[in-house]
């Protein structure tokens, strides 16, 4: 596992996945990822989620890693990622 990273799933989960969603479990799990800092992130679809994995995956660099680690530290500080 890593800090930043696609949240491990679940193997029910996985079991569900479609084939584009597939190519989410090419990268280490992470401890925070960016669903985890995005605004009321409980309202985020499943299938935005995925997205947003795989946008991660396809633009992943240490630059994007430090960000998501600051906006991970905001969130817990401040409390909004309810």
């Amino acid at each position: 596992m890593s800090l930043v990273g696609p949240r491990p799933p679940i193997p029910a989960e996985v079991a569900q996945y479609e084939t584009w969603q597939r190519r989410r479990l090419s990268m280490k799990p992470g401890l925070t990822c960016i669903w985890q800092t995005t605004p009321r992130r409980n309202e985020v679809s499943f299938k935005e989620w995925m997205k947003m994995d795989l946008a991660y995956i396809d633009n992943w660099s240490l630059r994007l890693d430090f960000k998501i680690l600051a906006r991970t530290a905001l969130v817990v500080l401040l409390g909004y990622g309810r």
